[in-house]
């Protein structure tokens, strides 16, 4: 149980690094890589960034609580 609950850690974390990457900051990430630019900025966030942001926040989340978890698990 340990070992699938370390490797779900991994990959999570690992996830969560690239969905990272892909938000917009004040660069534009996203929505600049796919040729978003000044409309999607004038216009708000587009659905794939709000797509991203509850992706990245369930995977957040998970991570948390796998890790809260290994943490439990290796307590004893």
């Amino acid at each position: 149980m340990t070992v699938f609950l370390v490797i779900l850690d991994v990959s999570v974390a690992l996830a969560l690094v690239g969905l990272i990457l892909l938000h917009s900051g004040r660069g534009g990430g996203l929505s600049d890589m796919f040729g978003g630019g000044l409309g999607s900025q004038a216009a708000g966030s587009t659905v794939i960034e709000r797509n991203l942001d509850r992706i990245t926040i369930v995977l957040a989340l998970t991570f948390c609580f796998v890790t809260l978890a290994l943490a439990l698990m290796m307590d004893e």
